[in-house]
């Protein structure tokens, strides 16, 4: 017995001990997970991530930045653009649970390792500086559906090892080192629909993929060869092959192209041999040789109708030319008497219509008398300034009456918002010439200024420092004055982040798209630039600076926004989205919205910023802005941030955030915060339900003075706005709706204080 008892408290002890040796805090999240992520961590070379740790620690539970878990199980690691570096390490495997790794737009290096996640669905490892080969054990990964590996340093073949992964549709390997032929278990990619393997060192033939059922395929500026399979051209939408020598003759191959039929001799008719027996051979011989007479005969009759054919045409084209110079004395009128013009060659003929374009535009400087002076007929130069500029008037529209059906108010919409819009620029297509083209004299866009280089370096101070009011993903905006001391907004696009402008014509055509966006919530444009190379914005000036300043840089100059105030701000966005998603022809995405592109006038209203650039950001240079289009990595959705994927839904999700922010005050990521808070979506969602809570998370800032059922309602729209599923997040249509009831009600039922404060809320119909 008193054995018995010994042995129990010499368990108890060995087990104490156990627990002891074992991280303190494995809590909720599994222990073999918690050392996997603890290995990774320290493979990255321990980076600043938040809540991340190289020992111990709870992953689920203190909410790790970029970590998903279900339950105990770590399901998921996202972490784009977040400056990591390292390597993967080898202990990925051990995350036995994990779905999704997307590590994109990083600096991690070395090879990928073999030992990768057993259960992975989707593998984001592009824009990094992989090296080697690529692991032949991704054959293993069968519930593998989406994969990036591309804009890295792999070489070597792409391993033959794509048997058992019939689920795969989407994969990207383009702009690597890879070599070789295609793998032929390509062949058994029966779900594939997007293939991209440009800018590689690939050969072959095509045949691996004939078979599939592709939507997507790119093999540019690569090595294969040809024929391409008839059916692949007919049978995929979209198929981009430029680069590569197709149609090559494979050695020892006949020529297929027919020969030319007067300087080539056509080879005999080929005899299939019946016996060996001499009459036959007699035969074939004999028979040889009329050919051969025949077709030397007809080469030399085709040579002589040939140039007699060539004769006839010249004499053709002589009498042309002369019975053109006797029915137009005037065009060598020009070059003889009192009508020669030794420097000046006048200009082409125009279209009416692009002449009655150009004249528009030559019409826009006023000199101080008031007398309206025309320039000459060119379309590059401007006047100096020594006149004041006539911007286009600022068009503020007044939507209708809320009081209407959506689709009624959409369709009166289409009438006051003159569209349809036009679509985005996207850039050249593949079968355009990548050399650089002189540039021709642009037909100035109407309805906006073209100023020149001079011009605006005068009004902003050389583009000062001092007159440097902002830096957004695109280029860095400078404050410009007029000489009638009007100002301006002059957003000066960085060139390395448009790459895909570098003709003027293409930025032409972005210009012509933002001019056409008229909205009283979007910011106007009012003139550009192209000169000397430059791509420049002009833009309406909005006097109380940005959401963001207003909202998280709160000093003496900054007046809080009440919560009237932060409503109808929401619901300007609201509608400026609405616009652009419903009402423009086609649809157009933002695709880079948060607080510091909200900029708000006199009367604090809405007027969003970088409205018609999506193009920018999707077209040819994509890959270089796509770590910083959307601000910051808080603001994206989640199918963005998983796959790159990017839709008018992951517009509405980031209205969401900026709609947080306007609720909390807090920034959508603030390091400075415990670690549970830093991520505001993920401290915000679970709250937005508990009205206890609710009250607990509004900003501190409102002290208090604001209706709880409108608090509510807010919360509400929000919570849809961020459902992690696209197709639940209602259209802005719904949206606008939704906060035009929240301003009838608080215009009814708003307290005194809300009365008396230096902001109100205006009646919903003049919105």
């Amino acid at each position: 017995m008193e054995n018995a008892h010994l042995k129990t408290v010499w368990l108890a002890f060995v087990v104490l001990r156990l627990f002891s040796v074992l991280p303190t805090s494995a809590g909720l999240t599994d222990v073999q997970h918690v050392f996997a992520i603890n290995s990774l961590y320290t493979a990255l070379g321990s980076p600043p991530l938040p809540g991340w740790v190289a020992s111990g620690g709870d992953p689920c539970v203190e909410n790790w930045q970029g970590v998903q878990c279900t339950g105990p199980n770590i399901t998921e690691i996202i972490l784009t653009a977040a400056n990591l570096g390292g390597r993967l390490g080898d202990e990925l495997g051990n995350f036995t649970t994990l779905t999704t790794l997307q590590l994109s737009n990083n600096q991690i290096g070395e090879s990928i390792p073999d030992n990768l996640p057993p259960n992975l669905q989707r593998l984001f490892l592009s824009a990094n500086q992989f090296t080697g080969s690529i692991p032949t054990t991704l054959g293993e990964l069968t519930l593998l559906t989406d994969m990036s590996l591309n804009m890295n340093h792999l070489t070597g073949p792409i391993p033959d090892v794509f048997q058992n992964l019939g689920g795969l549709i989407n994969l990207d390997l383009s702009s690597n080192n890879l070599s070789d032929h295609l793998p032929a278990t390509f062949a058994d990619l029966s779900s594939l629909a997007t293939l991209k393997l440009q800018n590689n060192q690939l050969s072959g033939t095509l045949d691996v993929l004939e078979d599939l059922k592709l939507q997507n395929l790119n093999i540019e500026n690569n090595q294969f060869s040809g024929p391409v399979p008839p059916q692949m051209l007919s049978s995929i939408p979209n198929f981009s092959k430029d680069g590569n020598p197709f149609n090559v003759t494979p050695p020892g191959a006949s020529p297929t192209g027919p020969p030319s039929p007067f300087f080539s001799e056509l080879p005999a008719t080929p005899v299939t041999p019946q016996n060996n027996s001499e009459g036959s051979s007699q035969s074939i011989k004999s028979h040889s040789l009329s050919v051969n007479r025949f077709f030397t005969t007809g080469r030399t009759v085709g040579l002589v109708f040939a140039i007699l054919l060539a004769i006839g045409v010249v004499i053709l084209a002589v009498c042309i030319c002369v019975s053109w110079f006797r029915d137009r004395p005037d065009v060598i009128s020009r070059y003889e008497g009192k009508d020669k013009v030794p420097t000046y060659r006048e200009p082409e003929k125009k279209h009416p219509k692009s002449e009655a374009l150009m004249q528009k535009d030559c019409d826009i400087v006023k000199a101080t008398d008031g007398v309206v002076r025309r320039k000459m007929n060119h379309v590059i130069e401007m006047t100096k300034v020594d006149a004041t500029y006539k911007l286009p008037p600022a068009e503020k529209t007044t939507p209708p009456s809320t009081g209407e059906k959506p689709d009624q108010r959409l369709e009166s919409e289409k009438q006051i918002y003159h569209v349809p819009c036009v679509a985005s620029y996207t850039g050249p297509g593949p079968q355009e010439s990548s050399e650089p083209k002189p540039q021709k004299p642009h037909v100035p866009v109407p309805g906006v200024v073209s100023f020149t280089i001079s011009d605006l370096q005068q009004f902003t101070k050389s583009f000062g420092q001092e007159n440097l009011i902002g830096e957004g993903s695109l280029g860095s905006v400078y404050l410009a004055e007029l000489p009638d001391r009007k100002l301006l907004a002059v957003k000066k696009l960085d060139m390395s982040t448009t790459t895909m402008l570098h003709a003027d014509e293409a930025f032409i055509k972005l210009v012509s798209t933002v001019s056409k966006l008229n909205h009283a919530n979007i910011n106007k444009l009012v003139g550009y630039s192209v000169e000397h190379g430059q791509r420049i914005l002009v833009y309406e000036y909005c006097t109380n600076g940005t959401l963001h300043d207003a909202l998280h840089l709160m000093d003496e100059d900054n007046k809080i926004l009440p919560w009237n105030a932060r409503i109808k701000l929401a619901l300007g966005v609201a509608r400026a989205l609405e616009y652009m998603h419903e009402v423009c022809q086609p649809p157009l995405v933002h695709r880079n919205l948060k607080s510091a592109n909200v900029l708000l006038d006199d009367d604090f209203s809405a007027h969003v910023s970088d409205c018609g650039l999506d193009s920018i950001y999707t077209g040819s240079c994509a890959s270089q802005v796509s770590s910083h289009m959307l601000g910051s990595f808080s603001y994206g959705a989640p199918e963005y941030t998983m796959s790159g994927v990017y839709n008018i839904q992951s517009d509405v999700y980031s209205f969401g955030v900026v709609m947080l922010e306007l609720l909390t005050g807090r920034k959508p990521l603030d390091r400075r915060r415990p670690r549970a808070e830093q991520s505001l979506v993920r401290w915000a969602i679970p709250q937005l339900h508990d009205i206890d809570a609710l009250s607990g998370m509004v900003d501190p800032a409102l002290e208090g003075v604001y209706s709880v059922k409108s608090l509510s309602r807010f919360a509400d729209i929000i919570s849809l706005c961020l459902q992690p599923e696209p197709e639940f997040r209602p259209p802005m249509s719904e949206i606008v709706q939704a906060l035009v009831r929240m301003t009838k009600r608080e215009s009814a039922s708003s307290r005194q204080s809300c009365d008396d404060s230096s902001t109100s809320l205006p009646d919903p119909a003049q919105l």
